[in-house]
């Protein structure tokens, strides 16, 4: 059996959305069946590098460096599972460029259900003005137009969204290698 070629799976969504999960989860099935993986978080790489700030244009560096790394991971044979706001059309498309295969997967959810799932508060400190430039409150959250895959978790399960990425992981990432 032929290894297939890498991708890059990149879900985006406002916060609270589950795109965090459904990548996670999607990374752990690839490692499974022994698949070269990597999962990529904003959360994650925001702790590694604290001076990434929040205004468009940081936002913007942020994910093309982000999407440098995915790109260079891919290259090399590892897919790639990257969970990230990244709320801005031109710099996801700025990442598609960087990428032999990329997937845009939109983990889509209203945000009154985004606000109710926030377990940090986050929201409600945008709200009080307490978080400047917080996607969905004060800074736009630009949805993506076309997206290889959208997936609502308003009205799908975990389980459902789960089932539904890796269906299309294995229709079109990972059948034409059997």
């Amino acid at each position: 059996m032929k290894e297939p070629a890498a991708a890059v799976l990149w879900f985006t969504g406002l916060s609270g959305s589950g795109k965090s999960t459904l990548a996670r989860r999607v990374f752990a099935e690839l490692e499974r069946r022994g698949l070269p993986a990597e999962y990529l978080d904003g959360d994650a790489l925001r702790s590694i590098f604290p001076q990434t700030g929040f205004t468009k244009a940081e936002r913007d560096a942020h994910i093309r460096r982000v999407g440098h790394m995915a790109s260079l991971l891919e290259k090399h044979g590892v897919f790639v599972a990257a969970s990230f706001v990244s709320p801005y059309a031109e710099s996801r498309n700025f990442v598609r460029g960087l990428c032999k295969r990329f997937v845009e997967i939109h983990v889509s959810a209203p945000l009154e259900v985004c606000e109710k799932r926030d377990v940090k508060g986050l929201y409600a400190k945008a709200r009080r003005g307490e978080l400047k430039n917080f996607t969905g409150i004060d800074d736009p959250y630009e949805a993506p137009a076309s997206a290889e895959l959208t997936v609502d978790t308003s009205r799908l399960s975990e389980d459902e969204s789960f089932a539904a990425v890796m269906a299309y992981v294995e229709r079109k990432l990972l059948g034409a290698a059997r």
